[in-house]
């Protein structure tokens, strides 16, 4: 648990302090998911390069860009770590593409987030197994979803806190980053891809465009897979249960 000014503290503190005041409290028990993201690269620099006590994994859908398999093979080398990957379960996805289809996706959002579901969710659930600690690389600028989450948050459906370190930052503020620290990102960023997922559901954005209008462009829903949909509250809410 954490109390008010334990979050105050994790708040008002640098980026790689923050991580390290909250991994050191739960030392074999806190993970970081990363989709390779730039938000996700700013902060596997900062876990590698502090040798801080973070397990990192990536979910790989089997529908990836290519670039981002190439970006995984790159991180791992300049790091010298083990991004560990989780697949999703060989059976649902067989059963997913011969009952609707291999783009059945594209056909209604219900398709579309039962595929989400069985290449993200059930893999992500299998990743957090035993973990008291998720970080993300979640910024509340990227989607209205994630406007009012916080730096610390207790997630109800995984039993454990989602922390948020990149929350309050801005999307200069991560380039800047990188461009600093030489961070290494996906080239398909320099093309207009701002949120890269798979490819198939994945397009570059025109300026001025909303960043998640790439994501899932055929349909209206809230642009989000199931992976940060599940309802939270704030540390300090849990903590008066």
């Amino acid at each position: 648990m954490f109390t008010q000014e334990q979050i105050q503290q994790i708040e008002q503190s640098p980026l790689a302090e923050a991580i390290s005041l909250v991994a050191n409290r739960f030392p074999q028990e806190t993970v970081f998911s990363t989709s390779l993201g730039q938000e996700d690269q700013v902060l596997t620099d900062v876990i590698a390069k502090n040798h801080l006590p973070v397990r990192i994994f990536t979910l790989d859908t089997g529908r990836l860009f290519n670039e981002t398999y190439e970006l995984l093979d790159r991180t791992n080398a300049r790091y010298k770590i083990n991004i560990q990957v989780y697949f999703p379960d060989a059976k649902d996805v067989e059963e997913f593409v011969n009952t609707k289809g291999i783009n059945s996706f594209y056909e209604s959002v219900e398709n579309r987030k039962e595929c989400c579901y069985i290449r993200k969710v059930k893999p992500l659930i299998r990743a957090l197994k035993g973990a008291k600690i998720w970080i993300t690389g979640l910024r509340s600028e990227q989607s209205a979803n994630r406007h009012d989450m916080k730096i610390l948050e207790w997630d109800e459906a995984h039993q454990l806190y989602k922390f948020n370190p990149l929350i309050h930052w801005s999307y200069n503020e991560m380039l800047d980053y990188i461009k600093e620290h030489n961070v290494p990102y996906n080239p398909l960023h320099d093309k207009g891809f701002v949120s890269i997922g798979c490819a198939p559901c994945t397009r570059a954005i025109e300026p001025g465009e909303d960043p998640r209008s790439g994501r899932w462009w055929w349909e209206t829903s809230k642009k989000e897979c199931g992976l940060h949909s599940h309802s939270t509250k704030s540390a300090t809410e849990e903590n008066k249960l």
